[in-house]
């Protein structure tokens, strides 16, 4: 049965799902902020501060809140998946504009001309934060990974893996058991796999092939017949083969298992997981490491490439290698085709791909006493690592100074330069809250002083502009802001929602008695 919520009514509900949703978040925020407990149905129970994970599994028993929740969630998670980091932020900005823009709708104002007004103004808004950028050094990625992570030490131990590895995804987090903060580099290029069959591996799940052959195939191998030559050399040379392919035919795998299995025939078979651009650039990749030539037609003893040492494991294989002038040109090519990559998901993994071609990939083991503290320890690790790859762009003063400073920049009283100017000081405000501070004393300190000192709510001091290590990352501060202003201005532009209503009540027809 379908239901409309309209008007009054409707916003009524849309203010109690943002209540319910950042009162709840906004209690992580700042260094001394509080964590939050979940229950999971699927999971154990764990302890996080992290925006996004939070706002995921908050639910209401009620179908219109909880359909208006999934739209108010979308701002902070829209931020975690453009920079992992700020999400609590955008759900704090996004809670005051929504209100604030309320308020002027039930005065008058048109909620069209309202979003258009907003809309309009955060460009200018966007433009003073950009003039406060600062630019990136050592100790300033230090500081934006501590603050991330809310640990000094693990912040500084992490810039450190990651200036030296350069990406994020190059970066891999495992948990161990036992407490510990650790990591170990490996070099080689590493890519996720499927085996075409687990009798390729040994009974710890692992293979390793020493000057191995090596074969790539663009599209699916079909049958035994086209590289039985390829097969009979490999034997007659006791050579090692390994085969990458889109997939590879039953039969086929059938006979090549019996002669690895038999030991005639030292051979693994390995599809490639990605697909369409992603599939072309591995294997790309694949051939500048090997020398081989990717086959799609015929077949010859030409095509073979070429590897010192294969690492297989049950999901992953790792091709050793030497840098030279080929690679060395290659790694040119892909920062050249990274500056024109727009898409953030595509620019990662063009990051990935010259990290491994470069530095190589860095493995952080975490542990703690208990798996709930390691589970939350993990995670702010992932913040900070998301944090240190978006600073790359450059950083501002943190904590919600800058954001308070640009706020005090506004001057006149259009509706959306009110809106913008209250918005723009609830994250310092917040922050303070959460220390037990009050907010007028610290904001009016920092006016007296034109911003040249702040407060440093982790260390509880006063501290110089110039040398304060309160950062945050411009693009999370930007993405926050702008993810905050598209869905509170969605949501006070809807005036109608149309719901499928659900009932409780029992049917009759659908009652069964145990006999």
């Amino acid at each position: 049965m379908k239901k409309v919520v309209s008007g009054k009514e409707l916003q009524e509900k849309i203010k109690e799902s943002i209540t319910l949703l950042c009162d709840t978040v906004k209690q992580t925020l700042g260094p001394k902020g509080n964590n939050v407990l979940i229950d999971h149905s699927l999971f154990t129970p764990f302890i996080t501060n992290d925006g996004a994970t939070i706002a995921k599994n908050i639910e209401s028993e009620e179908e219109v809140v909880n359909t208006i929740l999934e739209i108010a969630k979308e701002a902070s998670l829209k931020t975690n998946e453009m920079v992992g980091d700020g999400t609590t932020t955008t759900l704090v900005l996004l809670q005051s504009i929504y209100e604030s823009s309320l308020q002027c709708i039930e005065q008058g104002t048109n909620p069209i001309l309202l979003k258009k007004d907003l809309d309009t103004y955060l460009k200018e808004v966007v433009n003073s934060i950009e003039k406060l950028k600062l630019e990136v050094d050592k100790n300033k990625m230090n500081s934006i990974a501590s603050i991330a992570a809310n640990d000094e030490e693990i912040g500084k131990f992490l810039s450190e893996v990651y200036q030296k590895i350069g990406a994020k995804r190059a970066i891999a987090i495992e948990e161990v058991e036992e407490p510990m903060l650790d990591v170990s580099y490996q070099k080689g290029y590493h890519l996720e796999i499927q085996h075409a069959s687990d009798y390729f591996l040994n009974e710890h799940k692992e293979i390793e092939y020493q000057n191995a052959s090596v074969l790539i195939f663009h599209n699916a191998l079909l049958q035994i017949e086209d590289i039985a030559f390829i097969l009979n050399d490999s034997m007659q040379n006791k050579k090692s083969l390994v085969i990458f392919a889109e997939d590879f035919e039953e039969n086929l795998i059938r006979e090549i298992v019996a002669m690895h299995l038999n030991g005639e025939l030292n051979c693994c078979l390995i599809k490639i997981s990605e697909y369409g651009m992603r599939k072309r650039m591995i294997e790309k990749d694949l051939e500048t490491i090997t020398n081989a030539k990717v086959i799609e037609n015929m077949i010859s003893l030409e095509n073979i490439g070429f590897c010192k040492r294969i690492r297989i494991t049950k999901d992953k294989v790792c091709l050793d290698f030497a840098a030279n002038k080929k690679t060395n040109e290659y790694i040119q090519l892909l920062k050249n085709a990274a500056k024109e990559i727009k898409d953030e998901y595509d620019q990662s993994f063009y990051e990935q791909r010259m990290a491994m071609f470069s530095q190589g990939m860095a493995t952080i083991k975490v542990g703690a006493s208990t798996k709930t503290e390691t589970h939350e320890k993990k995670m702010r690790i992932e913040d900070a690592l998301c944090a240190l790859e978006s600073a790359k762009d450059g950083v501002l003063l943190g904590g919600g100074v800058t954001l308070l400073m640009v706020a005090e920049e506004i001057k006149g009283n259009t509706n959306a330069k009110k809106i913008f100017k209250s918005a723009l000081e609830i994250p310092f405000k917040q922050i303070l809250t959460n220390a037990g501070l009050e907010f007028e004393p610290f904001k009016e300190k920092m006016k007296k002083n034109n911003f040249q000192k702040i407060y440093d709510v982790q260390k509880e001091k006063w501290e110089e502009i110039n040398s304060s290590s309160v950062l945050d990352s411009f693009r999370v501060t930007i993405e926050a802001l702008k993810n905050a202003v598209s869905i509170a201005t969605m949501l006070f532009t809807t005036n109608s929602l149309v719901i499928n209503e659900y009932t409780n009540n029992a049917n009759k027809e659908n009652e069964y008695t145990e006999i």
